[in-house]
């Protein structure tokens, strides 16, 4: 089992997220790619200290991108979706 901070990359804050945290209770974060599940319900539970119901991921492809002639390739990411018990909460925005 890896450690929390290695799984977890960041918070994803989005307009869509933050509805979404305020209406069904869940945080997205971005997550290894090679991450399963059970890691990401641990390392959540671990680093903020609450109860996770349920996790929801999605691979996505790393986009195509140009600078001039040359192509390159941004990486590919996943997003995980986890529901929080009722009851708890993470606070991600300081100040807000």
């Amino acid at each position: 089992m890896r450690d929390a901070r290695e799984v977890l990359i960041r918070p994803l804050m989005t307009e869509k997220t933050m509805q979404q945290k305020e209406v069904l209770n869940t945080v997205a974060f971005k997550v290894r790619p090679d991450a399963n599940k059970v890691e990401i319900r641990a390392a959540v539970e671990r680093v903020f200290n609450v109860k996770v119901t349920a996790v929801r991921t999605a691979s996505y492809e790393g986009k195509l991108k140009r600078m001039g002639r040359f192509a390159g390739r941004r990486a590919d990411w996943k997003k995980a979706v986890v529901t929080l018990a009722p009851g708890h909460k993470i606070d991600l925005v300081e100040g807000a």
